[in-house]
């Protein structure tokens, strides 16, 4: 079995080096908090609204039947993980199992997810900010300008700040969504009217019933959904500088399920039990629209700082990750060179910097269609987003026949149910494409400009390739 020398290794200075350089400076409380955050997003506590809009209670059916192949993907990226914890995640080992054509599918492909997510995020923020009266006549792109700034500035700092920042944000929603389910539960249970109605579940039946539009319209929503879930390999990549991640890992991965059932399932049957699924709407987070309902002064304002750290949160971990993604890239000469170089901190800064100039078109993209914005990027992203995880479960099958074979040592976590499991997630993968192109405009758009990045990514290689040649 190939090991990661890096592993075991202590530097002088008390601090554990990666092969690749990186401080391995996040600890067990950061890995356990960056998996409860990659699970627990803005797709929750903003495009939670637009779904129960179009699907009602449906949602959380969705929502479960995503969640379980997330988790499956999870499970599969742990197994990658186990054999070998490196910062370069998928893309590292799509160049090790399937070669280096792959490496720059994948990593150029999780590129455009987490460039897209960045401009959902910022566009999010600026909802967020709009919440408020005050900041009603303010453009979005500045707020969408103003968080770039701010969650840039703390990236370029090091991964100690990073670790720390996304600790802080993700316990924030935790305990938020803590709060909320316990509320709900207590009004559900104890039968208490909010805003005139009466809990319970007749709301639903009262309604339309769990598919007031009918199931294809709900399952039109998968590539949101899909969204939804777009950080947890996030895990991956954050391995590579954790101190001990064969240890850690494991309990962070099984802990996800657990925690999508509790908070994106119960959320949304607490959400349309608590208020007709009608009373939720697009651009305001349900959360908000709960706690206005039950007319406690400043508790909507509270939930809406809430939600809006989710958005910083996610935009957080989207530089984190293209960072180190595209630094991955660089390495393996899927990428321009500068990207490879780090700062002193040990921080690949060409890499972040690169993604932040990307996140200025969605600062110009908030002030060319502020109303659409987030819609026509978050298909796009959903693209990036199926392609990783096929990735991903890819890799893990070309390392399970390794094992099979004899050549690699078992894991000590393997993926349930491999490599059946795999095929199965990787059908389900193709089945939210299908129905991504039946959602038009937007996901038809989405689904028939694949060509088009097929063909941008096969220019790119070619240039590479001549770059290669004449050196």
């Amino acid at each position: 079995m190939t090991t990661n020398s890096a592993h075991d290794t202590v530097s002088s200075s008390e601090e554990l080096i990666s092969e690749e350089g990186y401080h391995k400076d996040l600890g067990r409380r950061h890995v356990q908090m960056i998996a409860i955050g990659g699970a627990i997003g803005t797709g929750l506590f903003l495009g939670a609204g637009s779904r129960l809009q179009l699907a009602g209670p449906s949602l959380a059916l969705i929502y479960a039947i995503c969640g379980v192949f997330s988790f499956l993907i999870l499970r599969a990226l742990g197994e990658l993980v186990m054999y070998r914890p490196t910062s370069g995640s998928f893309v590292t080992y799509a160049r090790e199992f399937l070669g280096e054509k792959a490496a720059y599918a994948a990593g150029w492909l999780s590129f455009m997810n987490w460039a897209m997510t960045g401009i959902v995020d910022i566009t999010a923020v600026a909802l967020y900010m709009h919440y408020w009266a005050i900041f009603v006549n303010v453009p979005q792109w500045v707020f969408a300008l103003g968080a770039l700034t701010i969650v840039g500035t703390m990236n370029m700092i090091g991964v100690r700040y990073f670790g720390e920042m996304e600790f802080w944000f993700s316990l924030v929603k935790v305990l938020a969504l803590a709060a909320f389910l316990i509320a709900g539960t207590i009004i559900l249970g104890s039968r208490m009217p909010v805003n005139g109605h009466t809990t319970g579940l007749h709301l639903i039946t009262d309604n339309g019933g769990i598919f007031p539009h009918g199931p294809m319209v709900a399952f039109m929503l998968l590539q949101g959904v899909v969204f939804a879930y777009s950080a947890i390999e996030l895990l991956g990549t954050a391995a590579g500088e954790c101190r001990d991640a064969r240890e850690i890992l494991p309990r962070a991965v099984n802990s996800v399920i657990w925690r999508i059932g509790l908070f994106y399932v119960g959320s949304v049957v607490l959400l349309v039990c608590l208020l007709p699924w009608t009373a939720y709407h697009a651009g305001v987070s349900p959360f908000v629209t709960f706690f206005e309902a039950l007319g406690i002064p400043g508790v909507g304002s509270l939930m809406n700082i809430v939600v809006l750290t989710a958005a910083l949160s996610s935009l957080n971990s989207g530089l984190y990750s293209t960072g180190r993604v595209l630094r991955a890239l660089s390495l393996g000469g899927s990428g321009p060179q500068a990207l490879s170089k780090m700062s002193r901190s040990s921080v690949p800064y060409v890499g972040i910097l690169t993604t932040l100039s990307v996140y200025l078109v969605g600062v110009g993209l908030n002030y060319l269609i502020p109303a659409r914005v987030f819609e026509v990027v978050l298909n796009f992203a959903a693209i990036g987003i199926i392609s990783t995880w096929v990735f991903i479960l890819l890799c893990q099958l070309r390392l399970r026949r390794a094992i099979d074979r004899g050549e690699i040592a078992r894991t000590t976590f393997g993926m349930p149910g491999a490599p059946y499991t795999s095929w199965a997630t990787l059908a389900f993968l193709g089945f939210v494409v299908l129905m991504m192109a039946f959602d038009y405009p937007d996901g038809t758009t989405t689904v028939a400009a694949i060509p088009l990045i097929a063909i941008i990514l096969v220019g790119g290689w070619l240039m590479l390739g001549k770059k290669h040649n004449k050196a």
